[in-house]
């Protein structure tokens, strides 16, 4: 067999620690993953934040739509405890911390990748649609920006990728930041993209387990046609090595720690 996948944490080790938090970042480094997955979104006063929801309600105790509440108003709220309700009356269980319950900046996790002490890269999805068309993308840039990662020289690759479910949210990228890899979300194969083409300037092919289950053949398709393929949401362990079979370019994970031991057996 050819080259393993990568091992891509979905909104960091959200099988165990509450998804987009600081902790499931951590951890997700820890136990080897190779690439972090997070979504974005923007507040009401500009800033990035992690979190997947248009909606607070299902991770936070507050309650309303994202876009409209500024940093300080999410900062308020508990991003973690929905995960474990019962750990205050567990009297061994240790109560969460800032890095399981506060909101998470885009900021922070750049941060945090940068000083992981061993490349590790991001796979941002940016969602859509949004009150804020075009300004997501532009802000995104502008932090990747910061860290020298938004233009790579010649040569050289940025560690960080986009992700989307819109053909014009990459396009976005590809005209701010050519440089950038791109990752064009399918939760079916369009019509004109099955022989396993891409829309001009997209890097990668980023289709659900459900697609490449059905459709296997559509992992060399796209080989074929150059591109790399990154799978949506693999956690069984059957899955996982299923995916290795197909010779798939990353699975993107929920429990990075399993998906390195399952993918370790093969080393």
């Amino acid at each position: 067999m050819g080259k393993l996948p990568s091992v891509v944490a979905h909104r960091g080790a959200s099988a165990v620690n509450p998804e987009h938090t600081l902790a499931a970042y951590q951890r997700a480094i820890e136990v080897g993953a190779d690439a972090l997955e997070c979504d974005v979104r923007l507040t009401a006063d500009g800033h990035l934040v992690c979190v997947h929801d248009r909606r607070i309600d299902r991770i936070s105790n507050g309650r309303g739509v994202l876009s409209t509440m500024r940093l300080e108003e999410l900062e308020s709220y508990d991003w973690g405890s929905w995960k474990h309700p019962w750990a205050d009356l567990d009297e061994d269980a240790e109560l969460p911390g800032l890095d399981v319950r506060k909101v998470l900046t885009l900021e922070t996790l750049l941060a945090t990748v940068r000083d992981a002490g061993r490349p590790v890269e991001l796979a941002i999805e940016t969602k859509h649609p949004t009150r804020y068309a075009g300004l997501v993308e532009r802000r995104l840039i502008e932090a990747l920006a910061r860290y020298g990662w938004a233009h790579p020289k010649v040569g050289t690759e940025s560690p960080v990728r986009v992700m989307s479910f819109s053909w014009l949210s990459l396009r976005r990228i590809r005209t701010a930041a050519p440089g950038l890899r791109t990752v064009l979300l399918m939760d079916r194969v369009p019509l004109r993209f099955r022989d396993g083409s891409l829309p001009t300037g997209v890097s990668y092919a980023g289709p659900s387990l459900e697609i490449v289950t059905a459709h296997p053949e559509y992992v060399d398709r796209a080989h074929k046609h150059g591109h790399q393929v990154h799978v949506w949401t693999v956690n069984a362990e059957t899955d996982i090595g299923r995916c290795r079979e197909l010779g798939v370019d990353a699975v993107i994970t929920d429990r990075p720690d399993v998906a390195v031991r399952v993918l370790g057996m093969d080393t």
